[in-house]
């Protein structure tokens, strides 16, 4: 049999050009263009298939995706850990695999985390966003009050079925924890959500980012998006926010020991108590 290794990439990549992450047949794809590139450094074919920590849809941009492949070991030793260096060499410049390495015992990139942050940048300046941040910072041309959005976002936070806020996919959960939500200036006139949970749903993020601009501005009660929350149904009056925006900042695992545990863990269905 063949000895195989599982490795760990580190990835970024800037999300305008791709049409998601999902490999698509006739489209440009993340996982597409990276695991074309693995196939040709590695001579594999067919190409190796990446295992994501995050799906993400066309448009949305990433700092700190994180991903598993299963590679032959002969493949991998063959080129002595060069392989971030070599795939630097032929991948596009709006992706890049900033770190390659064998991926501890029991590591799952889906399975194993336990959170994924994201970021999601607005520019309220009412004569338009900075023309070179166009790509990643939504403008919303009314004035966002942040101290509004904060004490909405309170009311939102811990293990709740996110089914208003979600995009429903045939047997799979909404329910999720939301461990951050807040929003803050990072200039006068920028202001960033970081958004935190164990795991997201289908437009989950932007989805709830649709719903607190709109009480940032004043058109919404603060206690609004709660209601909605805990009506369990999509609701129209949500805005998804559009995704350009939104960044993957961080995938977060736990100690190596725990990490098989934790994927375990995972694959269960959950259910809320009350």
């Amino acid at each position: 049999m063949t000895a195989l290794v599982r490795l760990r990439l580190d990835i970024g990549y800037d999300g305008s050009d791709f049409a998601g992450w999902a490999r698509q047949p006739g489209q440009r794809t993340v996982q597409g263009v990276i695991e074309d590139a693995l196939a040709r450094v590695l001579r594999l074919d067919p190409p190796p298939v990446l295992t994501v920590a995050g799906r993400t849809d066309a448009g949305v941009h990433a700092r700190g995706q994180v991903a598993h492949v299963v590679v032959p070991v002969a493949a991998y030793s063959a080129i002595n850990g060069t392989l971030p260096r070599r795939l630097a060499g032929l991948l596009p410049p709006d992706v890049r695999v900033w770190r390659v390495r064998p991926a501890p015992e029991g590591f799952d990139a889906r399975f194993s985390a336990l959170s994924r942050r994201y970021a999601y940048r607005v520019c309220d300046d009412p004569v338009g966003v900075d023309p070179l941040r166009r790509h990643d910072v939504l403008w919303h041309p009314r004035p966002l009050d942040v101290d509004r959005m904060n004490a909405a976002t309170e009311l939102m936070l811990g293990e709740h079925d996110f089914a208003a806020f979600c995009r429903k996919r045939e047997g799979a959960t909404t329910i999720r924890e939301l461990q951050v939500f807040e929003w803050n200036r990072e200039a006068r006139h920028l202001a960033t959500a970081t958004v935190k949970a164990d795991a997201f749903c289908h437009s989950m993020v932007r989805a709830l980012v649709g719903a607190l601009l709109v009480v940032g501005d004043g058109r919404r009660d603060i206690d609004w998006p709660a209601e909605v929350l805990g009506a369990r149904v999509r609701d129209s009056a949500v805005n998804v926010a559009p995704a350009h925006g939104l960044s993957l900042e961080e995938i977060t695992y736990p100690d190596d020991a725990d990490l098989a545990l934790r994927a375990q863990q995972t694959r269960r269905v959950r259910t809320l108590s009350n």
